[in-house]
């Protein structure tokens, strides 16, 4: 598992820009797709970086809003 979210993270970086709101909607757009997986402490993990490297993004906004959702009981 762990393996895996390594390879996600790096597709993420070499993947279109490496910094910026760019990398924050591919991580959010990356996140949303492993919700969809049911592999939500996954999404919850990248969920999480997204709001501490870019929180002043839109995609940050979307970030906290998922995560709450993903903590409730």
């Amino acid at each position: 598992m762990k393996r895996w979210r390594t390879w996600t993270m790096l597709v993420l970086l070499l993947s279109g820009s490496a910094c910026g709101p760019d990398q924050a909607s591919q991580m959010l757009e990356t996140a949303q797709f492993e919700e969809r997986q049911t592999n939500k402490a996954h999404a919850k993990e990248l969920y999480e970086d997204i709001i501490r490297h870019y929180p002043d993004s839109p995609a940050a906004t979307t970030a906290r809003v998922r995560l709450a959702e993903l903590s409730k009981p």
